[in-house]
């Protein structure tokens, strides 16, 4: 029997249902539609907030790290077109960067972008996805992702693959869509996110990916849920750090050294912050 068709929205343009066996294949058909004018369209999107969202992420990683000497092995999961890969290396200038994706669309453009930019020497990138990632256990010192985890159909899954491949003592950064703080800014965000915003997508022809976007903000856990999961998968300290009022939040967590019992398995029992 074959597999589904990807659902479609009004304008012929993939709209991903979660509920969908497809949905990971559905996914990466809308990465695969969106690629071209993916970041001209989120700079719109997002009134140009985007262009401070991942350097204030590395500032904070930066305040979260306070002593550590930096990243020498960096992955970047779901890379997309390569800024938060590019951005890290600038951030970490002997560091080395791995930046995967499971659109090969997107990758392309991540390749011929980072082409341009004298830290491309030591941006690679590669096909891979976060429930299978194709390194060996504790591969990197700092595992991060910008806007993926909500896109993942096993977050759980997801975050003991990360922790896997992370260094005990290493950090992971997610940076991700998030609910606003602040009641009042929250329902002016949702009168935006929820009806403008894939009324944009509508006249580029991509109203199925921007309808899906506010979907998948209601199918990701709140951020104590977050940090609650990310202790049981082997990251005992964590920390959050919202940014716009909310709207972003950037989740940072050290994983699990011998010294406290949490380098071979789940974290249990440990505070997070924020």
């Amino acid at each position: 029997m074959s597999a589904p068709e990807v659902r479609k929205a009004r304008d012929g343009s993939p709209y991903p249902d979660r509920s969908s066996p497809t949905f990971e294949r559905d996914v990466r058909a809308m990465f695969a539609h969106i690629a071209r004018g993916y970041d001209r369209f989120d700079h719109v999107a997002s009134m140009g907030n985007d262009l401070f969202w991942r350097p204030r992420a590395l500032w904070s990683l930066d305040r979260f790290r306070h002593g550590r000497s930096s990243p020498s092995r960096v992955l970047d999961v779901g890379c997309g077109t390569g800024d938060l890969s590019r951005q890290a290396a600038r951030h970490f200038p002997t560091g080395r960067i791995v930046g995967i994706d499971v659109t090969p669309e997107m990758l392309d453009r991540a390749e011929a972008r980072t082409l341009r930019h004298r830290e491309g020497g030591r941006i690679d990138f590669g096909a891979a996805t976060a429930l299978r990632l194709p390194f060996r256990s504790a591969s990197f010192d700092l595992v991060m992702s910008a806007f993926v985890v909500r896109n993942l159909p096993n977050l759980p899954n997801a975050l003991r693959e990360l922790r896997r491949v992370t260094a005990d003592g290493g950090t992971l950064l997610t940076l991700e869509i998030t609910e606003p703080t602040s009641p009042r800014f929250r329902a002016l965000f949702h009168a935006y996110f929820d009806t403008v915003v894939p009324w944009l997508g509508g006249i580029v022809g991509s109203e199925g990916p921007y309808r899906y976007l506010p979907e998948s903000l209601r199918s990701l856990p709140g951020r104590g849920e977050m940090a609650r999961m990310m202790r049981e998968s082997g990251f005992p300290r964590v920390a959050t750090y919202p940014q716009s009022f909310g709207i972003v939040t950037t989740f940072l967590a050290e994983a699990g050294t011998p010294d406290d019992g949490t380098a071979s398995g789940p974290a249990r029992g440990a505070p997070a912050n924020g």
